[in-house]
């Protein structure tokens, strides 16, 4: 079992503010590692996505046994408000019950989500911006079973219902990729998912090694209340390489194979940041690629910057493709690029804010900020 990063010598924002404003603050030596930490983050910010943002990011690592034998338990809650009048509220978690016999995964959102969609495939273009609004509800739940060491299999039940719909056309006075597909005014997929799952990481919030594979199939149901019968099945891999005991510095990998049938509803379909936790893609706005099929690729190195490890950095690349309508055939690589920085916020549940600039093509660029680590 991976071990968390030795926290006796490093300093987070918490213990930096007790410093700056408590001359007389001990140290955490021989304090025990504590069983809830609580992380918030409020901001106002920048991204691709939002544009400007005023949002409340909060998080709070856990062991469900006082032994601390399982692994990390984490639940995050997203509230933000921004310029382009998109209102978000989210909440996920990663509960891992006693001696890691049962996980239990959660997405829950609401969110009103005036946005831009540019069609089907990787060569569409900023030409063909089509504004679209829409009110969505989503409820995710997934139960894991122990199988043997690090190997899980579960199942769920997955909702996505869009809504309140409005889409004004392409900005070049084309036929919309929406249009083309089907466009419809509102959408429901409900149905259940069969999970196989390796993980060997001992914290996701900021993985130091180990390995993650999540094999998911979903089928939807019109007999669940799903507009039409339609499947999915997404491949999510990642390898954690820590290059050397005396340090935290990592090399970190994450691929994905993702592909749906015919009948999956547009908003439904694989897209640019259409993870659980909305990170693929840095480069890129949320939604700005979208097809019946996906494949992707990202590679990431962290490095510390200060000794106490208060502050470190990343620097990263990626890939991502997708199959154009109606022929359902990739067609070109959209890559992304850049470098961030690391401010550790609480040492004891390893977790940093993340403050990312991406590079992609067609002049797209900008800020993307986490609480933990994007992958």
């Amino acid at each position: 079992m991976l071990n968390l990063a030795d926290s006796t010598n490093q300093r987070d924002m918490i213990e930096s503010f007790d410093r700056l404003f408590n001359k007389h603050t001990s140290t955490d030596a021989g304090k025990r590692v504590r069983k809830y930490n609580f992380s918030a983050v409020p901001a106002l910010g920048y991204t691709l996505s939002t544009g400007f943002a005023v949002d409340l990011t909060g998080n709070v690592a856990f062991y469900t046994d006082n032994a601390q034998h399982e692994n990390l338990s984490t639940m995050q809650a997203d509230m933000s408000y921004d310029t382009k009048a998109q209102r978000l509220l989210f909440n996920r978690a990663e509960i891992w019950f006693p001696d890691n016999k049962y996980r239990l995964v959660s997405d829950i959102r609401f969110a009103k989500f005036p946005t831009e969609t540019y069609g089907l495939g990787s060569l569409t273009t900023p030409a063909q911006t089509n504004e679209i609004d829409f009110n969505y509800i989503r409820f995710y739940g997934t139960l894991y079973k122990t199988l043997f060491t690090d190997f899980y299999a579960g199942a769920g039940y997955n909702l996505d219902y869009h809504y309140n719909i409005i889409a004004s056309g392409n900005l070049d006075k084309s036929i919309s990729g929406f249009e083309k597909y089907g466009q419809t005014t509102a959408s429901t997929s409900s149905g259940i998912n069969l999970d196989l799952l390796y993980d060997s990481r001992r914290n996701s919030i900021n993985p130091l090694g180990g390995e993650y594979a999540n094999l998911v199939y979903r089928q939807n149901l019109t007999l669940l209340g799903s507009n039409n019968n339609w499947q999915s099945i997404e491949l999510d891999i990642r390898k954690y390489l820590r290059l050397s005991a005396h340090s935290n510095n990592v090399l970190a990998f994450w691929g994905i194979a993702w592909l749906s049938s015919a009948n999956t509803p547009y908003l439904d379909l694989p897209q640019t940041a259409g993870d659980m936790y909305t990170n693929s893609g840095r480069g890129y706005a949320e939604g700005r690629f979208r097809g019946r099929d996906m494949l992707y690729l990202e590679t990431e190195y962290r490095f510390g910057i200060s000794r106490n490890g208060l502050f470190g950095g990343v620097v990263f690349a990626n890939g991502q493709s997708f199959t154009d309508y109606p022929s359902n055939t990739f067609k070109g690589i959209d890559p992304g690029t850049g470098a961030g920085i690391r401010i550790k916020i609480n040492k004891h549940s390893n977790t940093n804010v993340c403050i990312d600039y991406g590079i992609g093509t067609h002049g797209s660029h900008g800020f993307f900020v986490n609480l933990g680590e994007v992958f």
